[in-house]
Order: C-alpha cells, then sequence, then structure tokens
C-alpha cells in the first residue's frame, strides 16, 4: 500500500464528507480511507482548492481563493534565491497542472488570476542559476546551459500567453526582481510593487545580457531604445520609476502587497473579460512568438559560453553575495 502523505490526509479530512466525493467502499477503516490510491481515484471530480491540496512542490507554496477565483503561489527555491533547476522543475509541473485543473473545472469556478510572489523576505527572485552557469561554462557542458535556458524561456513564453487560458497573470514583487526575475514579473499582464522593491538587468556587469525575454518584453512595452538603455545600463530601478514608466501598476507600502492585490481583483474582476480580451488585441498587434525568445536566448548560450575566467569571477562573487543573503552561507 502506498505511503500516506500529508498532503493527502488533509485532502480526506476535506472530502470525507462529502456525500459523493466522500463515498469510501465499506469496511475501509480511515487509514486505509486517506491511502493515496482512493483519493487519486476522486481527483477528477475535486474542486480547484482541494485538487491543489493533492498536490505538494518543494520550491512553491500554493494558496488557492476559491471566492475571487485566484491562485496564488510563491516561490520558495532552497539552494539560492534564484531559478534554480529544482524551482523550474516545480514551476513547470505546476504550469502543467493549472492547466489540467483549469480544463476540468466547471464554468463557475474556473480560475481568473494568477498571482506570482516570493517565500524569500526581500526577494521576489533574482534571475538565473549563477552557480550552475559558472558550472557549466567552465566545464564547456553547452548543452546542459541550452537546455536550462529553453526551459527558462519555455516558462516565460507561458506566462507571456496566460498559460494559454483566458486568464490574468499578477506579479506581486515585494522585494529585488533583478535579471530574471525581472524578465519573469515582465511577462505578466500587471506588475503591483511594495514601494522598496528594485528591478535591474545586472547581466551587463560580467559581460553578458539578460537573454530570457527582457528586450522582447521591454521593446513592446516601451520601445526599443529604452530598452536597450535599461539592458546596458545596469542600472536598478525603484517600483517608483517603474510605475512613471508605465512598467508598474500599483506601488503600495511595504507589507500592503497581498492586500493591495486582493483590492485590484475585488475592484477589476466584473472587468476581468474586457481587460483580457484588450490585452488579447495587443498580444495580436504586437505579437511575441516562441521562436523569438528561443532564437534570442540561443545568443544568449553563445556569449555565455564565451565568457572569460574574469567574467566567471565577477559571476561566482555575485552568486557568493547572494548566497549571503539568504544565509545559504
Amino acid at each position: 500500500m502506498a505511503e500516506v502523505t500529508d498532503y493527502e490526509r488533509l485532502a480526506y479530512q476535506l472530502i470525507k464528507g462529502h456525500p459523493i466525493l466522500g463515498q469510501f467502499p465499506e469496511g475501509l477503516d480511515d487509514e486505509k480511507r486517506v491511502n493515496a490510491t482512493h483519493v487519486r481515484e476522486r481527483r477528477e471530480g475535486l474542486p480547484p482548492e482541494l485538487s491543489f491540496a493533492l498536490r505538494e512542490w518543494e520550491n512553491l507554496k500554493i494558496k488557492v481563493d476559491p471566492a475571487n477565483r485566484t491562485l496564488w503561489y510563491y516561490m520558495t527555491p532552497h539552494s539560492a534565491p534564484s531559478f534554480t533547476p529544482g524551482l523550474l522543475s516545480d514551476l513547470i509541473d505546476f504550469r502543467n497542472t493549472v492547466q489540467s485543473i483549469y480544463h476540468r473545472t466547471p464554468a463557475e469556478q474556473k480560475l481568473l488570476y494568477l498571482v506570482s510572489g516570493s517565500g524569500l523576505p526581500g526577494i521576489y527572485n533574482l534571475g538565473g542559476d549563477l552557480g550552475y552557469f559558472a558550472q557549466h561554462i567552465r566545464s564547456k557542458d553547452r548543452e546542459r546551459l541550452r537546455r536550462y535556458a529553453h526551459d527558462c524561456i519555455d516558462l516565460m513564453y507561458s506566462c507571456a500567453s496566460s498559460l494559454g487560458l483566458p486568464i490574468i497573470l499578477i506579479s506581486l514583487v515585494q522585494g529585488d526582481a533583478l535579471g530574471g526575475g525581472f524578465e519573469v514579473a515582465l511577462s505578466s499582464d500587471i506588475i503591483i510593487a511594495e514601494r522598496s522593491a528594485k528591478f535591474g538587468l545586472p547581466e551587463i556587469l560580467f559581460n553578458l545580457f539578460p537573454g530570457m525575454g527582457a528586450y522582447s518584453f521591454l521593446s513592446r512595452k516601451l520601445d526599443p531604445a529604452r530598452a536597450m538603455r535599461m539592458i546596458t545600463s545596469g542600472k536598478v530601478y525603484t517600483a517608483e520609476e517603474l510605475q512613471q514608466m508605465g512598467l508598474v501598476e500599483l506601488v503600495v507600502d511595504d507589507g500592503k502587497g497581498e492586500e493591495a492585490v486582493r483590492d485590484y481583483i475585488a475592484r477589476n474582476s466584473r472587468k476581468h473579460a474586457i481587460h483580457r480580451t484588450i490585452r488579447d488585441v495587443g498580444r495580436r498587434v504586437n505579437a511575441l512568438t516562441y521562436e523569438e525568445l528561443r532564437d534570442v536566448v540561443d545568443l544568449w548560450v553563445d556569449a555565455a559560453m564565451n565568457l572569460d575566467e574574469q567574467d566567471l569571477r565577477k559571476i561566482e562573487r555575485l552568486r557568493a553575495a547572494q548566497a549571503k543573503r539568504v544565509g545559504l552561507i
């Protein structure tokens, strides 16, 4: 008999009183009823909040708000405050799960908003896994680096296309969003930031460029000239500065970010359909293709593989500073 997880135990407690979902075979005690096999057999019929209660990701925390048809996820990478391979793997599986649950959910319960945040205090995400970069550049393992980069743009494209679903994506930025972290925020429909949040593209400091969508997103949301300046300057921007540019929708006091997201959804949920349609018009007029992201990230891989030892030492110093920030060293 399969081992019973805490999530499955919780799910059983939630569904055992349900008139249909709670009908287990006669003669089973509670420990057998909670077994994964019996719970999983009923997964297809569960409402979204219970479906997600059956899932667990090492690098993500999930919160479901059924009343507002909103799903929240918080990135909690363990080995670095960045897009580690583990976080990427969890995000890919989470995306697939969201898509699957959406398509089998009744119309009146379908998801309207997907909110991304971070479980790391003061950090949204600091971008690519610098230790992973340095390791595979030094070992000349171009294929591993390319696979990592393609996983990144696969997720970026999913976010930029709302997972192929009629939903609106919101990035809640409560800390630093640098490099790929900034790119992920840009891939969403709306950015809501707390006042102390910082945004930037520091890759130029070690002779690289942000290859997972920055130019594509910024040239569309702003213009090519400003996109180029932001990428080549390495400047770190405040939330207020990005709000003035039109990249950030709302700036709120620290600690008020989640409340601001809930208020935004409460104010705008009745306009969800028209907001989504206007968003889709913009995508049709100024379309972003997967091929564009792939071609750019392949150029990024070329540039990364040509970094010299001095550049790699800068990457490792930055990686150490990031790790120290979250108490890993």
